[in-house]
């Protein structure tokens, strides 16, 4: 199972009044544990940054200058998203700044369907409880320290981490096909091939010399 958590960064808080995404940050998920693989783009808005965006997030209009505009990155992000289940917390407003940008492109919209609301996850589970992202790491103990300001791969690694506890655990699931090593905090798919391994002709002998220790074996006594 493959799923994708999402954050972005913006220029302001809604779309409709011009305001554009400048980063998105994805971690990739599969079977509830972090792979390793991420998207992550800073994205020229082609406008200015407002103060009281850059105060949240740190990102200013200078360093977005010489940054990709939005088409030229859509590809890649669509590409990396797939079909799978995107994890966002507050989805709501994500999901809208996404769709406006790749309707300003003439692309189809992301469907509400592919995704999933940490935010409403957590009112759902802890009602009355804060329920921001940094109040649930906090409630998990996810580490903070990294988190100066806002950053959309960084917190789509928080959101990662802070899902996997909404829905019971950092614990790998087990499959049938493939090992899951934690590395680092990340995980490691190894694919089992079926192998056999036919023993060797000291293996039979050594076989057969415990067998003669054995009395009245239950085979013997089945076959009489």
């Amino acid at each position: 199972m493959r799923e994708v958590t999402v954050d972005t960064e913006t220029t302001g808080l809604d779309p409709n009044d011009g305001h554009r995404v400048i980063e998105i940050g994805c971690v990739e998920m599969v079977n509830r544990m972090k792979t390793g693989q991420v998207f992550q783009a800073y994205i020229n808005p082609e406008r200015d940054v407002p103060e009281e965006s850059f105060r949240i997030h740190g990102i200013s209009a200078e360093h977005l200058k010489d940054k990709p505009v939005f088409a030229s990155i859509a590809k890649a992000f669509l590409e990396f998203i797939g079909d799978s289940q995107m994890v966002m917390h507050n989805a709501g407003f994500d999901l809208k700044f996404l769709n406006h940008e790749l309707n300003r492109q003439q692309m189809k919209s992301i469907p509400v369907s592919q995704t999933v609301d940490t935010l409403y996850m957590a009112r759902k589970k802890f009602p009355g409880a804060p329920a921001s992202l940094d109040a649930l790491c906090r409630k998990f103990n996810v580490d903070l320290s990294g988190r100066e300001k806002h950053g959309a791969l960084l917190d789509a690694h928080l959101l990662a981490d802070v899902y996997l506890e909404l829905t019971g655990g950092r614990q790998a699931k087990m499959t049938l096909d493939a090992a899951v090593t934690i590395v680092d905090g990340t995980a490691e798919k190894i694919a089992l091939a079926h192998r056999e391994f036919p023993p060797t002709a000291e293996e039979l002998a050594a076989h057969a010399e415990f067998l003669k220790k054995i009395k009245n074996p239950l085979w013997e006594t089945a076959e009489s």
